[in-house]
């Protein structure tokens, strides 16, 4: 059987940042509240020419230059959004036609952990023998779904895009996966309209349901719970405990999240990986861009264990234990 290895690793994050201090100016808040809370200093936002599947484009350019391949080489896209360029075409087909790929391209919805289900569409298209090499991206702009007069969610989100390619090998690099969705707490972190089920109108607009509302308490209990429980079951998978790990990159949402889920876990919080201060939270871009900070930073190495570990609106949740096989770059 093939097995699914990462061989590229790619990133960007737009070039206008807002800090705390910017957000002060717009909403009641402060700096202090938003770190103690948060542990987020500043995000990226997309310029306003800029849409998903540009981000995405970027990423995956340099993610496919990383691994020396081109995009005709590519049998696969699937990139892992909750922020479409449209309702349709898919933003997989318009990051396609921007890097000049032609290949089946399509999404991955699952909110934050949309990302992990992308990765685990592209194993699974691996190991099955359907195809060799895929491009995997996370990619958001949720801050064009942002109330930015709602301080419990406008400091949370930014924009950004990670991707990798995923190629067919002897060597295992993708291990165990774990996966799962829990579709009756979908309220709890939701944008409420602009669908089917409720189309924009000005009832809507003038509403602001057209924006992101979350319950964050709730968010939070479920996030310290779902990622401890999901980590292990992938771990199990692979014949590993939280002993065999070198690295834990969680989905970057709450400095105070991760430090829990390390305690949970019994992780030394040095071996979990944290850029939220800088970047906000990428929602599906977070996973990707925090393994190119760790890879660009000499940080992984081959045989080095990483658990990336999603969760989200849905709610969903999903882990994938890696072995990393790439050199340093």
């Amino acid at each position: 059987m093939a097995h699914a290895r990462i061989t590229g690793v790619g990133s960007y994050l737009p070039e206008t940042i807002l800090s705390n201090e910017d957000l002060e100016a717009m909403v009641e808040t402060s700096h202090e509240w938003i770190v103690t809370r948060t542990g987020i200093r500043e995000r990226r936002l997309a310029h306003p020419d800029e849409a998903t599947s540009d981000l995405a484009a970027e990423a995956a350019r340099r993610a496919l230059a990383d691994a020396s391949i081109t995009p005709g080489d590519l049998d696969l896209i699937v990139v892992g959004t909750s922020s479409p360029d449209k309702i349709f075409p898919s933003t997989a087909c318009l990051v396609a036609a921007k890097i000049g790929a032609r290949c089946p391209a399509l999404d991955a919805m699952a909110a934050c952990t949309s990302f992990v289900y992308a990765l685990h569409h592209a194993t699974s298209a691996i190991e099955s023998g359907r195809a060799a090499r895929v491009l995997v991206v996370g990619a958001d702009a949720l801050t064009r779904h942002v109330d930015f007069t709602d301080r419990a969610t406008c400091v949370l989100f930014g924009d950004g895009a990670g991707a990798f390619v995923v190629e067919a090998g002897d060597e295992p690099g993708v291990l165990g996966i774990d996966l799962g969705a829990d579709g009756t707490r979908a309220d709890v972190l939701e944008i409420p309209a602009c669908g089917s089920a409720m189309p924009a109108s000005e009832e809507v607009l003038a509403n602001r349901l057209q924006f992101i509302k979350m319950n964050g308490q709730e968010v939070f209990k479920f996030a310290v719970r779902v990622i401890p429980e999901s980590v292990r079951r992938a771990l199990a998978a692979s014949g590993m405990t939280t002993e065999d790990l070198d690295w834990l990159v969680p989905h970057q949402a709450n400095q105070r999240i991760l430090d829990t889920v390390a305690d949970r876990l019994g992780v030394a919080h040095e071996r979990v990986f944290s850029n939220i201060a800088t970047t906000g939270n990428t929602s599906a871009a977070s996973i990707p861009l925090a393994v190119d900070a760790l890879y660009t930073g000499r940080n992984l190495h081959p045989g080095s264990v990483v658990a990336l570990v999603g969760f989200g609106a849905g709610l969903t949740w999903g882990s994938v234990i890696v072995r990393w096989t790439k050199e340093a770059r």
